[in-house]
């Protein structure tokens, strides 16, 4: 078959998402992984490997995923519980699963999972901090019941991926809803073409002593986490709150009951990974890249992530935040919406961070500072070269020093990029991006 190399995308004469299922004829019983016994006929996503010198994850051996999977290991699945077979079935051997729809992680609601008598409702007069107070930690019955429930949950909404699989979307609307998919102490995954919507945590934690003791709701899971694992190429996804954005969550105790936490996590020694072509959309914490300041033992000299090419769109924060790694980001497009501007950061620069961010465009609304597209969380030097901002070569490190003179920041992150495929002007970037990343747009 005839190819050509586009943005180190295999672009084929066939292109068309349809060419995924064609000549399909097995596939994944209800609970029991079944293999495809027939191959997909055209392009099929599945087979194709990261491109050598397309970011981090193409150092060394490359990101091959499952693309060498043999036919009795390569799945189509259209439910949870298809889905978790699938990745059980024959271990670490190379697998492709291709999700076919939009499979629901928590397909009987939140109301499954309740155990040991929790009451929401009940769980907000115990612990109101008229009656609590905000001097300890919620504990009894009901936050006994909370905990037991969230267990529950935990245990069904979580995917363990297994090392050399790949993952793809069938088509242009499939993916994953509320399902946390733990790329957990492996190696050599691939995730492509899905349309991922974020867990909500169906049991937020309620920690009177946060925040100033003025308390705050607490959840878990990430959409995406990938910890202690090596080789992995996140493209061409779309990751958003979808039916449950913030702005429509309520407020308990004068906090928003907050169910979400981060899109994708990049922790605990993970290394060499790309993220390129997504789209990341309305979500408070998006991406951290080392997620605590004591991990210098696991993550020194690890954390190398090249993001490239994605379009991050009313994203309150973290895209990326890093610690201790040394990350490229560059030819991404980030929009602050209005109602982000006076709380909003992109870049957060973190202890022993080596972050290398060039050739992106930003666009901010009226009266946003652009001081903030940077945050210093500690002292640690960045490169931040040739970026746009509204179309306008703009010094980021100039500006964020000049706006918030109380967090200086030293350029110069100490390395240079050489794993990059085609660079774009960033005046461009805007509408490349917008038209090719996300789910849907490899086909």
């Amino acid at each position: 078959m005839r190819t050509r190399i586009w943005h180190a995308h295999v672009i084929t004469s066939l292109a068309g998402c349809t060419a995924l299922v064609l000549g399909v004829t097995g596939t994944v019983a209800h609970a029991q992984a079944v293999p495809v016994t027939q191959a997909a006929q055209g392009r099929d996503l599945g087979r194709e490997t990261l491109a050598v010198g397309d970011g981090w994850g193409s150092e060394g051996a490359g990101t091959t995923g499952g693309a060498g999977a043999t036919a009795e290991h390569v799945y189509t699945v259209a439910d949870w519980a298809e889905f978790k077979a699938a990745l059980k079935a024959g271990g670490d051997a190379p697998k492709i699963i291709k999700v076919k729809g939009m499979i629901d992680a928590v397909s009987e609601g939140c109301e499954a999972f309740v155990a040991g008598g929790y009451d929401l409702q009940q769980y907000l007069k115990d612990y109101d901090p008229a009656v609590w107070g905000n001097d300890e930690v919620a504990s009894g019955p009901q936050e006994d019941a909370r905990v037991a429930s969230a267990a529950n949950q935990d245990s069904e909404i979580k995917a363990n991926i297994p090392s050399n699989t790949t993952i793809v979307g069938v088509g242009k609307n499939s993916g994953i809803l509320g399902g946390s998919l733990q790329i957990k102490g492996v190696s050599n995954v691939i995730m492509r073409n899905l349309t991922v919507e974020a867990p909500l945590d169906c049991f937020p934690k309620w920690d009177p002593t946060d925040d100033n003791r003025t308390g705050n709701w607490n959840s878990e899971y990430d959409a995406v986490v990938v910890y202690g694992t090596d080789h992995v190429w996140i493209d061409h996804n779309t990751f958003t709150d979808g039916r449950y954005p913030d702005s429509e969550r309520p407020v308990h105790f004068g906090k928003v009951f907050q169910q979400h936490d981060g899109l994708t996590d990049i922790v605990r020694g993970a290394n060499h990974v790309t993220v390129s072509w997504n789209r990341f959309q309305d979500h408070d914490k998006n991406m951290l890249i080392g997620n605590s300041d004591s991990t210098a033992t696991t993550d020194a000299g690890k954390l190398k992530v090249t993001m490239h090419h994605n379009r991050f769109d009313g994203i309150l924060q973290r895209s990326p935040r890093v610690r201790f790694g040394q990350v490229d980001v560059y030819n991404n497009h980030y929009v602050v919406t209005e109602n982000q501007k006076s709380d909003y950061y992109i870049f957060g620069v973190g202890i022993s961070s080596q972050l290398y961010a060039s050739d992106n465009a930003i666009s901010l609304p009226a009266g946003a500072a652009v001081g903030k597209v940077l945050k210093k969380w500690n002292e640690a030097p960045l490169t931040a070269e040739n970026n746009h901002v509204n179309g306008k070569l703009t010094d980021l490190i100039a500006v964020h020093n000049a706006e918030i003179p109380e967090e200086t920041l030293q350029s110069g992150a100490g390395w240079k990029p050489t794993l990059r495929t085609k660079v774009d002007s960033p005046r461009a970037v805007p509408g490349i991006v917008n038209s090719r990343a996300g789910a849907g747009k490899v086909c």
